[in-house]
């Protein structure tokens, strides 16, 4: 079966199982006015990464018999609406919150509003500027973008024209993977940036600016994408433009048309994350934190590079298809 014909058969699977465990397609697992009641806001709801955060989150409040809301703004630069969502679950009284926070200073003063109020905070995905919250879980954002610079000189070589596709300056993981990313590449004189883009996470910019880059610079050997919307949007651009395989792409995370196209050898590697583990552990030690219990400052869920020859291989498939059982 076809990467992304099995990746959306497993995610229909998965879909009927948290539907019935939420009870009638609710976004929230069964409520009880007994129980604990824990709110996830991620940067972009609707987003294939946050819907994986989303299913492992409702994993661990169904294993801990606690009540997990989910949501987040329909696009990852409405940090206003984000705030806005933070707030409304301080004055629902949520017992904790956790949070994938879109920017990383204009997300703390809620953050801290919601210490204020003995509401504990544990951010996952992206870092956050406060020292109020409870913890952080998610990739070391650095150590991915040195992946990422490394998977690039590893597929290419260190003498090569590049690009860099980030996403959303300002964001805690986009300027930390950038940083790591550059913290290679600088080490490497013969490797020439030609261009230094930002998707602002939108599929489409990738591409707009994908297809004029491709159009300016003919010699361009690589592009490294340090997100899902970019590693898409450029990918079809290069596809579009048939020049899969003279123009390489390293790109980070594993949606559906990333396995695809990673598949089809439009995409040469992955640095995939673990998003799943991201929202267990965040309700799992949102748990902790409203009982007092000790929470890990931090919790690296680790990453993984991906290609064509491993994708299949037993230890990597629930990584690449992570609604598989």
């Amino acid at each position: 079966m076809k990467a992304f014909g099995r990746w959306m058969f497993l995610l229909l699977i998965a879909l009927v199982t948290v539907s019935i465990a939420a009870g009638c397609g609710n976004t929230s697992l069964s409520t009880s006015e007994n129980r604990l009641r824990i709110k996830v806001v991620v940067k972009k709801k609707n987003a294939d990464y946050y819907s994986v955060v989303k299913m492992g989150a409702e994993a661990a409040g169904k294993e801990f018999n606690v009540d997990v809301t989910y949501d987040g703004p329909e696009n990852e630069k409405d940090i206003e609406k984000q705030i806005k969502m933070v707030d409304d679950a301080i004055n629902e009284k949520y017992n904790a919150i956790v949070l994938a926070a879109a920017d990383y200073n204009k997300l703390a003063p809620v953050v801290e509003k919601a210490a204020n109020q003995n509401i504990p905070v544990i951010i996952i995905d992206s870092q956050l500027n406060s020292d109020r919250i409870k913890g952080f879980i998610g990739t070391d954002n650095l150590d991915a973008g040195i992946e990422l610079g490394n998977t690039l000189i590893s597929r290419v070589g260190t003498n090569c024209k590049i690009a860099v596709m980030n996403f959303i300056k300002g964001a805690a993981s986009s300027d930390s993977r950038e940083k790591g990313v550059y913290q290679i590449i600088n080490g490497y004189p013969q490797i020439k940036v030609v261009s230094n883009m930002y998707s602002n996470s939108d599929e489409a910019h990738a591409y707009a600016l994908t297809k004029e880059l491709v159009r300016k610079t003919p010699d361009l050997d690589a592009i490294v994408c340090t997100n899902a919307y970019g590693a898409v949007g450029t990918a079809r651009a290069i596809d579009d433009e048939k020049l899969s395989g003279k123009i390489k792409i390293i790109g980070l995370d594993s949606t559906p048309e990333q396995v695809e196209f990673l598949e089809k050898g439009v995409i040469e590697a992955l640095v995939i994350q673990n998003p799943f583990n991201m929202g267990y552990l965040g309700v799992r030690y949102a748990i902790d934190a409203i009982n007092n219990k000790p929470v890990p400052a931090s919790f690296n869920t680790g990453l993984t590079i991906i290609d064509k020859d491993n994708m299949y291989l037993p230890e990597n498939e629930k990584l690449v298809f992570p609604f598989s059982e």
